[in-house]
């Protein structure tokens, strides 16, 4: 999977971590003034610092603190005009809360706080940080409704909100950004529909799974084309069709949406994942014939089927299936003929009929190129 957030980090860390190195004390700068403030206002809120990251947080030269990282502010070259661009304490077991006073950081670009027990939320005055570019909060213990002032971070490429205690609805307007590359929701509480502005985003990676999402995935996610990459749904709420614009994302390489209520056959559309490695459609309701729609794909490396309702199951997808080859598949519990570890004819009439999805139209004719 291609990670192009990462880039950032790659051309960020060497001019800041340089720059950190140096004395950076010079008191006419305003700017790192006012990152005193907002860091040391930030540390009177942790509570516990077992590891002693922040025993370095003192005095008045910022730029010397542990996890803190300065650089040139936009559009600015001279060594005089050092601001701090970074924060990174991923791993720090912290224990406290967001200030508001980091707001004040106005030329930060990353903050990364993984892995620690920082509680609350995001303070509604983050909106003032228009270069903030990635924002990482992920395993930790946050909680209340979707942090909504990160929809007006103009700059943002990176939202990672993972394995938090976040609840409610995710906000309509999330993917309106068309900035942003990865979004990182998973192991939360959300609940409701996915957005249906996902198909205005450019995002190569969207990971909502082990929440309790509900509704179907939106038809415009085929609007996403070659841009998306990874897509993970799994272990949700889910339900209704499989869209048949999925197969416009041509350039993706992992479709998880197991342990759903997905229902009805298989889009032909699937056929166009020229590029899937990993394709996992387990645990859910699906129906219908597997065929070589998606036993042909050239590139797929993992595919899952397990626990829905397949009756059929065309000679090639049965080769796959009872064959050695570097290709892991699990077409356990469905309901196919002369296959092993299958539901037992009473499970397998408990699928309603008609549960056809293919025939859904398009607006524009799919092919696959």
């Amino acid at each position: 999977m291609e990670k192009n957030w990462l880039v950032i980090v790659a051309l960020l860390f060497p001019i800041i971590q340089t720059t950190q190195a140096q004395d950076g004390t010079s008191s006419s700068n305003s700017k790192l003034k006012d990152a005193y403030t907002a860091l040391q206002s930030w540390k009177s809120a942790i509570t516990y610092d077992p590891l002693g990251v922040l025993k370095t947080w003192v005095g008045n030269n910022v730029c010397s603190y542990n996890g803190v990282f300065c650089g040139n502010p936009q559009n600015s070259t001279l060594p005089s005009d050092l601001v701090v661009v970074g924060i990174d304490l991923n791993f720090g077991n912290l224990q406290g809360t967001l200030v508001k006073q980091l707001s004040l950081l106005s030329d930060i670009t990353l903050i990364h706080l993984n892995s620690n027990r920082l509680t609350g939320n995001v303070p509604d005055t983050f909106q003032g940080l228009k270069y903030l570019a990635e924002l990482d909060l992920s395993n930790n213990l946050f909680s209340g409704s979707f942090p909504s002032v990160v929809l007006s971070l103009p700059g943002l490429v990176y939202l990672d909100l993972r394995f938090n205690g976040f609840s409610g609805p995710v906000p309509d307007n999330l993917f309106t950004n068309k900035q942003l590359d990865a979004v990182f929701l998973n192991d939360n509480q959300f609940v409701g529909r996915i957005p249906s502005s996902l198909g205005n985003s450019k995002a190569s990676v969207i990971t909502f799974a082990n929440n309790n999402f509900s509704g179907d995935i939106p038809a415009s996610i085929g609007n996403m084309g070659a841009s998306l990459k990874e897509v993970v749904f799994l272990n949700n709420q889910l339900n209704g069709c499989i869209p048949e614009g999925i197969g416009r994302l041509t350039e993706m390489k992992v479709f998880d949406i197991s342990v759903n209520s997905f229902t009805g056959h298989l889009p032909n559309s699937l056929s166009c994942l020229k590029q899937i490695e990993v394709l996992n459609l387990g645990h859910n309701k699906l129906s219908g014939v597997l065929s070589d729609t998606v036993c042909s794909l050239r590139s797929i490396v993992n595919l899952t089927v397990s626990g829905n309702f397949f009756s059929g199951i065309s000679p090639s997808c049965k080769n796959l299936s009872l064959s050695g080859n570097s290709i892991g598949c699990d077409f356990s519990a469905n309901c196919l003929p002369g296959l092993n570890q299958q539901k037992s004819q009473p499970e397998c009439s408990l699928l309603p009929s008609g549960m056809n999805c293919v025939q859904i139209p398009l607006i524009t004719l799919l092919s696959c190129g």
